[in-house]
């Protein structure tokens, strides 16, 4: 008998060895890692380089604020994986130069590298926003498939190219809370002549409402909201907006944050700085920055559950109803359809990652009801992630 066992678990493995081809006959194999080519004949001409680099990272973050943390981590990665032969020196904003001269100083070459966010360069090209956050637009999830995996990073660096930049995903911060405020506004009509600090492609929106809408620097919300100046903020996750205390001064969050389900970061590279470094420093340089992309969505998102009980014991989070998400969808929709029709580089890029959720909606539906609810919470009814009242 145990004879017997012993030829059938024998029979079993080799079954389980033997699958893959067996498989194979009948289907081809379903997706390849296009790298494995490319790192294939990387190993045969890349010898390791004996070379030394010292590079200035500039950024639009103060020491204060977790980006700078995530700036600093890229570094930090990059020193480790290069064995300290490419040195990126941090400096927060002020320290060489401006918040708003980030850009031009990483084109003009008077830094090597910035840590920052393509949402602040709508100046240069609108479509910089759509790499960063759009309203109802990609979640965290979203963007890292769209960006590796359909052509974005692609497209964002052909954004950048004709001044002189080389820019790489890192820093991934998801979902940010809504508005803080004094108001609680529930309904479309709240909104109308609000004041309301929010910045990118909802600013727009939001004046569209009938709101009066400004882009305050994150340094001034705080006293613009504690004196009245604003009635509503929004500026970030609740971990980076914790330390900035806007519960002592607001008693509601006007809740989801329908403005940005997702925040990208990216490093930018002065091109000519680029083109100089080695090949085994420059995929040094993107490992290191896709490493810091994962690390910081799970760093920030443990923070955020941490950060959003300590707001909870001070003001009230009030949820937009159906109807009321229904018609800042809408009106969120016309709104980039203008844009589309205004900017090619708009509609290239949005037209792409509505794309990428048409085809991957019927998973996100099959896949749902499933989310990682505590067990009280999903057998009481919760499987959905609707908006509950907190207090």
């Amino acid at each position: 008998m145990r004879t017997f066992r012993l030829l059938v678990g024998f029979l079993v493995v080799l079954s389980l060895v033997s699958a893959p081809s067996a498989f194979a006959a009948k289907r081809e194999k379903f997706g390849i890692d296009k790298r494995h080519e490319e790192v294939k004949r990387d190993l045969r001409r890349i010898k390791p380089s004996k070379e030394e680099f010292r590079w200035k990272m500039v950024m639009p973050w103060s020491k204060g604020l977790l980006f700078y943390d995530m700036a600093q981590h890229f570094a930090d990665s990059v020193a480790l994986a290069s064995g300290g032969r490419l040195e990126i020196k941090v400096f927060s904003a002020g320290e060489l130069v401006g918040a708003n001269e980030v850009f031009d100083a990483v084109s003009k070459g008077s830094a090597e590298i910035a840590h920052s966010s393509p949402l602040y360069w709508k100046g240069k090209n609108e479509a910089f926003v759509a790499f960063a956050s759009v309203p109802f637009g990609l979640d965290a999830e979203g963007y890292n498939i769209w960006l590796y995996e359909r052509g974005g990073l692609e497209m964002l660096q052909d954004l950048y190219k004709p001044y002189g930049i080389y820019a790489l995903p890192a820093g991934q911060t998801g979902q940010e809370m809504g508005l803080f405020s004094n108001k609680k506004a529930t309904k479309m009509a709240d909104f109308k002549g609000m004041r309301i600090r929010t910045p990118g492609w909802y600013m727009d929106i939001m004046n569209s409402l009938g709101a009066s809408v400004s882009p305050l620097p994150g340094g001034e919300v705080y006293l613009a909201l504690e004196r009245g100046v604003i009635d509503a903020a929004e500026y970030s996750t609740p971990a980076i907006n914790y330390p900035m205390g806007f519960d002592d001064i607001a008693k509601y969050v006007i809740t989801p944050g329908v403005h940005q389900p997702g925040f990208q970061c990216d490093v930018m590279i002065n091109q000519k700085a680029w083109d100089s470094l080695p090949d085994d420093l420059k995929w040094i340089v993107k490992l290191a920055a896709k490493e810091t992309q994962l690390w910081s969505n799970a760093w920030i998102e443990n923070l955020n559950a941490e950060a959003i009980k300590r707001f909870q014991e001070k003001v009230e989070f009030v949820t937009l109803d159906d109807e009321t998400l229904n018609e800042f969808a809408k009106r969120t929709h016309d709104y980039l359809a203008e844009l589309k029709g205004k900017f090619p580089d708009v509609k290239k890029a949005l037209d792409s990652q509505e794309k990428f959720k048409e085809d991957f909606s019927l998973w996100r539906d099959v896949r749902s009801r499933v989310a990682p609810w505590p067990y009280e919470k999903y057998t009481s009814g919760q499987q959905e992630s609707k908006g509950h009242h907190l207090h």
